[in-house]
């Protein structure tokens, strides 16, 4: 389940008081869905909620549950519900340290997506992101944007960002994942979104909304001409280096390139899908 986690692109929040919609998320084009048992729902529907996660068929793409954060009066619940269904993995919210990962991972025998929201999360991610048990970063920057103060713009979460990018790479995770983009209707701001995250380093983008699986897909796929160079790179003779587009190309050059083809499930310039 750890390798499934790690290929997610778009995945789609779905509001665990309202499993009907579990079976139309799935056929969104979405890559997973997170089933949200935490912001979604009010505090006095959340054990009817879970009443109704307990039995729910699940579909066949990746499902995460996010659970209440500890501290919380449903975190016990949540967790003893997570250890009976079958989940690709648990988010908690509000991660802040290794100890809290890994005692989620250990009571719900699942990896765990940790949610950095808050200032303490984002100087502790070196801990959190080499913790035993998680798979993955995903960047909370709307709770972040609150806690610290700041506008929930590019440029006061680009230090954010980094660090979730750079601590993922030193722990040997896959790249994180970026925070929502909260214009549901707006399809070209959450294209731009995920692609100034993915320039940045990120491999996926949190959705909140059907409408925002296909931008983010989109913003995530490398453009045509991005494809062609890399796959003219990749071509060249690999003996040292080499020209391309009268640019000089070595082996961390190919290594973009190779990087680019793989989103496109594409391997030296050949097309495998």
């Amino acid at each position: 389940m750890v390798e499934a986690l790690s290929t997610i692109t778009a995945p789609l929040f779905v509001p665990a008081s309202r499993p009907e919609r579990v079976a139309k998320a799935a056929a969104s084009g979405a890559d997973a869905i997170i089933i949200d048992l935490e912001d979604a729902v009010a505090a006095a529907d959340k054990q009817a909620a879970r009443d109704a996660l307990a039995g729910l068929a699940l579909p066949d793409i990746p499902v995460i549950l996010r659970i209440n954060a500890i501290g919380t009066p449903w975190h016990e619940g949540d967790l003893a519900l997570a250890g009976r269904i079958g989940l690709a993995g648990i988010m908690l919210p509000k991660s802040e340290d290794a100890a809290q990962t890994q005692v989620v991972h250990q009571a719900a025998g699942h990896a765990v997506l940790a949610l950095v929201e808050t200032a303490r999360g984002i100087a502790n991610l070196p801990a959190v992101a080499a913790a035993p048990g998680v798979a993955r970063l995903v960047f909370g920057s709307v709770d972040f944007s609150a806690d610290i103060g700041c506008a929930h713009e590019p440029e006061p979460l680009l230090l954010a960002r980094s660090q979730m990018v750079l601590a993922s790479r030193v722990a040997g995770l896959a790249a994180p994942i970026d925070g929502v983009t909260l214009a549901i209707e707006d399809e070209a701001a959450v294209e731009a979104d995920a692609r100034r995250a993915v320039s940045l380093g990120f491999s996926g983008k949190l959705c909140i909304h059907p409408r925002q699986v296909a931008p983010v897909l989109r913003g995530f796929a490398p453009s045509a001409a991005e494809v062609e160079w890399a796959a003219r790179v990749v071509a060249a003779d690999r003996g040292g280096a080499a020209m391309v587009d009268g640019a000089m190309i070595d082996p961390p050059v190919r290594m973009r390139a190779e990087q680019i083809l793989r989103r496109t499930g594409r391997k030296d310039g050949v097309n495998h899908v």
